[in-house]
């Protein structure tokens, strides 16, 4: 498993090297630069502004660039954010657990939905449940997170008055109040973001259990006695979840786009918020940074699938 696990890490490498060659080229193309603007700023002298591009050598070659950004990054220095006066690296860092979280949490929600109700749809296809069910899914994925997020807010916030719109971090309580206030400002963002996912997911696990459960194993289970719970916990499940985990991996760069639209409905700062306002500022080191860590979130999350393809099905070789 171990030697497995350092071959996926290592075959990551390139495809990492490459990513990050062609953000980093498209940035550069792009119009437009950290000091702009103060080329119209009548009170930086133009040997100032000469100088710090000099320093950060905004002037040089693309390939230089490259290759000084990459060095540095190999060495822990992210860059400078020149809008927040501060290291990129720590500029992340403060916003990505509130990433994860929201994250995280909408995955759980989305996996606690889908299996259950897919399952049940798939042992009873084409009852008014599994109609229903599919109904509900259809809606689900059909409706964009925007305008799920402004409905929520339209119903829960502004006419019950029930939930905050507006996620914040600096709450001001302690102990259990303050876990009570981060759970009640982060139900609309994570149920935004687990709906969407979990409708799709729904259909997927309904589809890859009927898929299973035709099989002559299964049958043969039947035969042997085994109850039906038994039968589709056991034998059933297990191998229709393959296909779920590769849904969910694959899935990974969609939820952290969907997350990037929810942290500006509901104001999150998080890391999602944190390129978008880069991007209007032209802050061009953490735009690459935040885009070189979901490229990095999304080959661990293929790596993981990976390793759990191996628990799920004993036949897949990790070698």
């Amino acid at each position: 498993m171990s030697q497995y696990v350092l071959r996926r890490l290592l075959i990551a490498i390139p495809s990492l090297l490459g990513i990050s060659a062609v953000l980093f080229f498209v940035l550069a193309l792009a119009p437009g630069d950290p000091f702009s603007e103060l080329a119209t700023n009548p009170n930086v002298p133009p040997e100032v502004q000469a100088a710090l591009r000099a320093r950060f050598g905004l002037d040089d070659p693309i390939y230089l660039r490259y290759l000084h950004w990459l060095f540095a990054m190999a060495h822990g220095d992210w860059g400078f954010s020149f809008v927040s006066r501060m290291d990129v690296d720590t500029l992340i860092l403060q916003r990505l657990p509130t990433t994860l979280y929201v994250i995280g949490s909408a995955q759980v929600l989305a996996l606690l939905i889908a299996i259950p109700v897919g399952v049940y749809a798939a042992t009873k296809p084409y009852s008014l449940f599994d109609q229903i069910a599919n109904t509900l899914a259809f809606i689900g994925f059909s409706l964009p997170t925007f305008f799920t997020g402004l409905l929520f807010i339209l119903i829960f916030s502004v006419t019950l008055d029930w939930l905050p719109f507006v996620y914040t971090t600096d709450i001001n309580a302690t102990g259990i109040h303050w876990v009570l206030e981060m759970i009640r400002q982060a139900i609309m963002p994570v149920a935004v973001l687990g709906l969407f996912q979990a409708a799709s997911m729904t259909r997927f696990v309904r589809s890859a259990m009927l898929d299973v459960v035709r099989l002559d194993y299964v049958t043969t289970a039947r035969a042997k006695g085994l109850g039906q719970a038994k039968v589709i916990v056991k034998h059933v499940m297990r191998n229709a979840m393959i296909p779920v985990v590769t849904l969910i991996a694959l899935q990974m760069p969609a939820v952290f786009g969907g997350a990037i639209v929810t942290e500006q409905i509901f104001r999150i700062p998080g890391i999602g918020s944190l390129l978008i306002s880069s991007i209007l500022s032209n802050d061009t080191p953490v735009v690459m940074a935040v885009t070189f860590v979901f490229a990095c979130l999304v080959v661990l999350f293929n790596l993981i699938a990976d390793v759990l393809y191996g628990w799920l099905d004993p036949r897949i070789s990790l070698r």
